[in-house]
Order: structure tokens, then C-alpha cells, then sequence
């Protein structure tokens, strides 16, 4: 099920998926837990399985897009499709005509497999970044 858990930002379970979905770096994650606390704009759902938060997806919806922030799954649910249902469910929730994220090389893959298109934009401090798009089209909403 799929949860609204702003709110919830300082619980350990949240934290440590955050934390797979930044660079290790301790300072990025600061940063961007406050960033979540303090802006109203962005939003942070976890998908809840008997209580356990298995995975967690940060957004922006700006008009039409919906900008992907981050996204973390548990390591041990990983290739069992709640990143897919993650993404899935909140396209569902907020009905994009475009989705957006930017990534680096390991998470490529998994956009490609769901059909965007992957474009490389430049070196990162984690490697080489991509930006991911995905068109909405009428028909996929139904």
C-alpha cells in the first residue's frame, strides 16, 4: 500500500531508505531530509507492506510532470517489482503526461525496462548521470 510518510521523515526505517537513495555521503542526506521538511512542493511516499516500509519514492509535480527525487528499496525486496509498483502507483496517484528523474548508470536499466527514454547529460560525483523520460499517453492511464 502506498503511504503519504512526509511526516514520518525522521523514523529510522525512512532514513536509511533515503539514505540508499543519496550518496553516502552523511551531509547529502541532511540536506535532503530538510530540504523534504521544508518544502511543501516536494512529497515522499512509502510503499507499506505489514507495517514494514519496503521501499520510498521523493517527487515534485509541477503542472503535467512529475519529477522523480529519489527512490530507494529495502536491498532484500530488490528485483521483486516494488520499484516498478512504487512508480506505477504514484503516476496512478498523480496522473503525469510526463515523468521525469535524473540518475546515474546503476538505476538506468530499470527506467529503460519501464520504457523511457535515457539520455547521458554529464559526470556526476557518483558517475556518469542520465536524464530519464517517460510520455504519458492517454490510453496508459485507463
Amino acid at each position: 500500500m502506498l503511504l503519504d510518510i512526509k511526516s514520518r521523515m525522521q523514523e529510522e526505517s525512512v532514513l536509511e531508505l533515503m539514505e540508499y537513495a543519496v550518496l553516502a555521503d552523511s551531509g547529502e542526506l541532511e540536506q535532503v531530509t530538510a530540504e523534504y521538511r521544508e518544502d511543501d512542493s516536494l512529497g515522499l511516499f512509502g510503499y507499506v507492506e505489514e507495517e514494514e516500509i519496503i521501499g520510498v519514492i521523493g517527487f515534485r509535480k509541477t503542472g503535467d510532470e512529475l519529477q522523480i527525487k529519489h527512490m530507494a528499496v529495502q536491498p532484500e525486496y530488490r528485483g521483486m517489482g516494488y520499484g516498478r509498483g512504487l512508480l506505477l502507483e504514484l503516476m496512478l496517484l498523480t496522473k503525469p503526461e510526463k515523468v521525469v528523474c535524473e540518475t546515474y548508470a546503476d538505476a538506468v536499466d530499470f527506467y529503460r525496462n519501464l520504457g523511457f527514454e535515457v539520455i547521458a547529460i554529464d559526470e556526476g560525483p557518483g558517475g556518469e548521470r542520465f536524464v530519464c523520460t517517460y510520455e504519458v499517453h492517454a490510453e496508459e492511464e485507463e
